[in-house]
């Protein structure tokens, strides 16, 4: 497995793979025109590429030869800045692994890389918000030491979600 920073020519693929793990994961949860609306606001070719050239977000790849086999998103900018003391958080939008790789130790290596930024820009804590019924990846964030700050929403169309707020404090640099 290599880990590399996405370029403009990868968004179609992470545009695929975002959604075949969103789908994967969350499958009969929304209706469909629910699930089409989101799957277009977050996953469309365009979109991603867009995300890619911003200086908003930081993506890393997990690649097997030429394939895709998961991603991690982070963003720079902190929309959850009053459910937390943190003075400096970074955001952990995405983490997915192609449906079929999940436990092929994919998500620790982005997870790493995640963590390791994290120190790198300096920043005081890592976020994200994860379905409250997600209970596989809930433990899986819980291992690294996130815990629950808040209780938060996720909208998919028209459907609000329950979402937690996980926090993991950053101290000193990683070594």
């Amino acid at each position: 497995m290599i880990l590399r920073p996405a370029l403009l020519a990868d968004a179609p693929a992470l545009a695929a793979l975002g959604r075949a793990s969103f789908c994967a994961a969350f499958d009969g949860l929304y209706s469909p025109a629910d699930l089409a609306i989101f799957l277009t606001q977050s996953y469309a070719t365009e979109k991603v590429a867009a995300e890619i050239a911003s200086d908003r977000f930081l993506h890393c790849l997990a690649m097997d030869g030429d394939m895709l086999t998961g991603f991690c998103k982070l963003g720079l900018e902190n929309q959850y800045a009053d459910h937390s003391a943190a003075r400096n958080p970074i955001i952990l939008s995405q983490l997915y692994t192609a449906p079929e790789m999940t436990g092929a130790g994919i998500g620790a290596a982005l997870m790493d890389w995640a963590m390791d930024v994290a120190h790198q820009q300096g920043r005081d804590a890592i976020q994200l918000s994860v379905y409250s019924e997600n209970f596989g990846a809930q433990r899986f964030y819980q291992r690294y030491g996130f815990a629950r700050i808040a209780d938060i929403h996720f909208q998919v169309g028209s459907q609000l979600d329950e979402e937690f707020l996980y926090e993991l404090p950053i101290g000193q640099p990683r070594s």
